[in-house]
């Protein structure tokens, strides 16, 4: 246990665990937008519904879920932890967390753009998987809450800024994942810059494409 916690306030074993449970909520992240594209299925929500109540009675969905919110929370404090010691000692060798006056701007605002998804995290949660666990009614429908929240317009610009935020929190994450684990060599860079690009533009572009599309059919 002695031997965990000492690798865990390494500075290369803060840099493993958020590199890891970064990757981790990337993964989540595909998996999620895989079962929200069923909302553009053309059947008034009808498969959006049935997966959203399959979801909860599945097992192993239900032990995923603990295991993504113990990610979550890992992610969160070992980010802030890092960001914290490296603002106390000023140490500049892991620009993710104290970045040099050169560094981009994705470097420099790494903890401003992760409390804000921090936030952006608190309330989406708030509004569908809390009212869809807890609150639901004998009739209730996914899509029917989904379309609603969409049709709100301070939502939606809530929403679209959080997702701004977080292809610029992606950008800079996962290059700086792949630095940690040694996985940016000269032979697959171009494959790797690639793959960044379908992580952190394209997937919060699609999933800012579900506000915009509710709100304009409303």
């Amino acid at each position: 246990m002695n031997t965990f916690i000492q690798f865990y306030n390494s500075s290369v074993g803060k840099k493993l665990f958020v590199g890891l449970t970064g990757f981790l909520l990337i993964a989540f992240l595909v998996i999620h937008l895989i079962g929200n594209l069923l909302l553009f299925r053309n059947d008034n929500g009808a498969a959006f519904d049935v997966y959203s109540e399959l979801l909860p009675q599945v097992v192993l969905i239900r032990i995923i879920e603990v295991l993504l919110f113990l990610i979550i929370l890992i992610h969160i404090i070992t980010a802030t932890y890092t960001w914290f010691i490296n603002k106390q000692t000023r140490d500049v060798q892991y620009k993710v967390r104290k970045p040099g006056e050169t560094s981009p701007l994705t470097s420099r605002t790494m903890f401003l753009t992760g409390s804000i998804i921090f936030i952006f995290l608190v309330i989406h949660m708030r509004t569908f998987w809390w009212t869809s666990r807890y609150e639901a009614g004998e009739h209730f429908s996914m899509f029917n809450l989904v379309r609603s929240a969409f049709s709100n317009p301070v939502y939606d610009l809530f929403y679209l800024v959080a997702l701004f935020l977080l292809a610029f929190h992606l950008h800079h994450g996962f290059q700086s994942a792949l630095q940690t684990f040694g996985l940016r060599g000269k032979k697959y860079i171009k494959l790797i810059e690639w793959c960044g690009i379908i992580f952190w533009l394209l997937i919060p572009l699609a999933f800012a494409i579900m506000p915009v599309y509710f709100y304009l059919i409303q």
